[in-house]
């Protein structure tokens, strides 16, 4: 039997998809062969697993750390919201349905026999499966049908560590809340907990361990101290751009609008890593001030999100920018919301069948009933550079300046640019975290770069966040939960 364990949090954002990540490096480095696994989870930054179809950024992560191909099988469900109450159903790496929230709950019995067969496919190819819990378990009101924490570990008889984030402050409460509202049942697989995030001397928290045990009798293994070579990770929840700040500017500002259903918005970590490069996410209710460069993100609907850019004076903002001389770019999305019009004749995204866009290129968009999902290499002539990522896409653009296409993907020409070439926008994700195009597009706005690929990047994060959790919690202790 491969042995599995289980990271479930007290909450959202506790750190669960980082630990996974760093646990997965840790046994790859002592030689296991180690796959994780996530049952359900809800990011509109998705990515495109080596095997086609969409999984959660967070396991693609993951995947990398234990240093294998991802696949769909690790992520089989995954949730990208449209609006406050309906998101498409990705499964198994493939649109399955839009549904709403009390639809979805009537999805999970079907959907946890997805979610085993998937388990069963990893358990053939691994020593150790290490899987991540979405939420919190404490959401009893969605015990019911549950396939993301204890309903999954209880079909698959495994072990759960439990994960507190003490720098949200409470978290004492928030561990032995968790214990006191769960089932019995649902209590009895927790074989002990994590404390995430701290900063400071360990000793003044001695009283805190005696608290939790008296209330839980769970055993601690360890706490993890700010892991800040995360910080260069990506992100599965746009939340985190709300309040995270890149390196200050040295020469180049970038302005990003934050819109409501932004979605692979990993695609500037790359160049918020730059020391030459400030980022300005720009929220709802603020100006885009003036800045080298406006980059427009994808998005997960994108007539809704077009049509927010016009109700808060971000496309007249634009138009500013451009009229002064500024450079505009847009990925995927955001090359949409470039032309002139998009169109959804399908209603795929929502009942607004059409919307004008900022009309700075003379391109058009229609919605399609299929999703374009792949992973791909192309080449920017202009740059004499190659690049690759991937795209998830429902659009296509058609136009006179996709005759000015700036990028050459798997043979063909992608996306369209202005003549003058100050406008321009891709379908390639991950275009930024090509080194050498990084480097020469950051030179061209006055700037440098060290010209490495961000994936170097990560690695070598993941290698820092591994060693500090060798050093300060107890994997042997840990590893050996796995059953």
């Amino acid at each position: 039997m491969v042995r599995t364990l289980m990271l479930q949090g007290t909450g959202s954002d506790v750190g669960k998809t980082v630990l996974v990540a760093g646990l997965c490096r840790v046994a790859r480095n002592r030689g296991l062969k180690v796959v994780p696994f996530k049952p359900q989870n809800m990011s509109n930054n998705a990515a495109v697993a080596d095997d086609g179809g969409e999984i959660g950024r967070g396991q693609w992560l993951q995947a990398l750390a234990a240093g294998i191909a991802s696949s769909v099988h690790m992520n089989p469900v995954l949730l990208k919201p449209e609006s406050e109450i309906g998101s498409q159903v990705i499964v198994h790496g493939r649109l399955y349905c839009y549904t709403k929230g009390q639809s979805y709950q009537k999805l999970k019995q079907k959907l946890l026999k997805m979610v085993m067969h998937s388990y069963r496919q990893l358990q053939q190819e691994a020593d150790l499966i290490l899987a991540e819990g979405a939420g919190s378990p404490a959401e009893i009101n969605l015990r019911s049908g549950d396939i993301a924490n204890m309903g999954f570990a209880t079909a698959a008889g495994i072990p759960v560590l439990l994960i507190g984030d003490i720098d949200r402050g409470g978290v004492i409460a928030s561990i032995v809340g968790t214990h006191t509202i769960l089932a019995k049942e649902d209590r009895r697989l927790i074989a002990g907990y994590l404390i995430n995030k701290f900063c400071g001397d360990i000793a003044l928290f001695k009283d805190g361990f005696a608290a939790i045990h008296a209330f839980t009798g769970w055993r601690s293994f360890g706490v993890v101290p700010w892991l800040w070579h995360a910080a260069i990770l990506p992100a599965e929840d746009s939340l985190m751009l709300n309040h995270y700040h890149f390196t200050a500017c040295r020469n180049i500002k970038i302005a990003v609008p934050l819109t409501p259903r932004i979605a692979n918005f990993d695609d500037f970590d790359s160049l918020g890593s730059e020391e030459d490069v400030e980022l300005l996410f720009i929220k709802r209710g603020q100006p885009i001030p003036p800045v080298d460069l406006v980059l427009l993100a994808g998005s997960k609907s994108t007539i809704a999100d077009m049509r927010d850019f016009h109700d808060y004076g971000w496309s007249e903002d634009i138009h500013r920018h451009v009229r002064r001389g500024g450079m505009v770019v847009g990925l995927c999305g955001g090359f949409q919301m470039l032309g002139k019009t998009i169109r959804d004749p399908w209603s795929g995204e929502g009942e607004q069948k059409e919307i004008a866009g900022l009309g700075l290129l003379n391109i058009e968009t229609v919605m399609q009933k299929t999703k374009m999902v792949r992973n791909a290499a192309g080449y920017i002539p202009i740059f004499n550079e190659t690049v690759s990522g991937y795209e998830i896409h429902l659009g296509l653009t058609d136009g006179p300046d996709c005759a000015q296409a700036p990028v050459i993907l798997e043979g063909r020409p992608d996306g369209a640019s202005s003549p003058d070439g100050r406008i321009w926008g891709t379908y390639l994700h991950g275009i930024f975290s090509s080194g050498g195009f990084r480097r020469k597009f950051l030179q061209m706005l006055g700037g440098d770069s060290d010209g490495k690929t961000h994936n170097e990047k990560i690695d070598k994060a993941l290698d820092n966040i591994a060693e500090t959790l060798e050093r300060t919690i107890d994997i042997d202790a840990i590893f050996a939960l796995a059953q």
